[in-house]
């Protein structure tokens, strides 16, 4: 559902945790950016770490103070797998948590993966106006995150309410 209210483009940053990946072989963070930039929206950043606490919430911390950066994308570290950390890195640094994205992904992914849904921890908060998703490490979990929750949200046409009001002004 959409108004005639004109298209804001957001400036997204994309992290993506990885014990094995590099940006060459990233192809959850290519297809997030290339969904991203299809939409109308800016890729601000991108960058790749380890699956560390520290690591991933300086990299995050950094966009959070970054005027600049509207919307950060990380994919990867949200399992249950011993180094899987991302939930535990990011989720202090929220003001707020979008309590309803992780039920609501994991309910459009019970359809696609059944019940190994249970096993991602997918969450969402807002960090200094800047709002955060963290999504598996999957490109097919980074898509039906995209196409079925964030692409809507990020969309300031999206009625009757969307994000981007919440967001920092560039």
């Amino acid at each position: 559902m959409s108004s005639q209210k004109e298209f804001e483009p957001l400036n997204i940053c994309i992290l993506t945790v990885s014990d094995t990946r590099s940006l060459e072989t990233d192809t959850s963070g290519q297809k997030l950016q290339d969904l991203l930039t299809a939409a109308g929206h800016t890729l601000h950043d991108r960058n790749l770490v380890i699956d560390d606490i520290y690591q991933i919430r300086a990299v995050v911390s950094q966009w959070i103070a970054d005027k600049q950066a509207q919307v950060v994308l990380i994919t990867g570290g949200t399992g249950f797998a011993g180094r899987d950390s991302t939930t535990e890195a990011v989720t202090p640094l929220f003001d707020k948590t979008v309590v309803g994205f992780g039920e609501l992904f994991r309910q459009v992914s019970y359809d696609e993966i059944g019940t190994s849904t249970i096993q991602s921890r997918a969450t969402a908060g807002l960090a200094n106006r800047t709002l955060i998703f963290c999504l598996p490490g999957s490109t097919g979990a980074c898509v039906t995150a995209w196409e079925k929750i964030i692409a809507e949200q990020l969309d300031s046409r999206h009625k009757p309410c969307n994000f981007v009001g919440q967001l920092r002004i560039q």
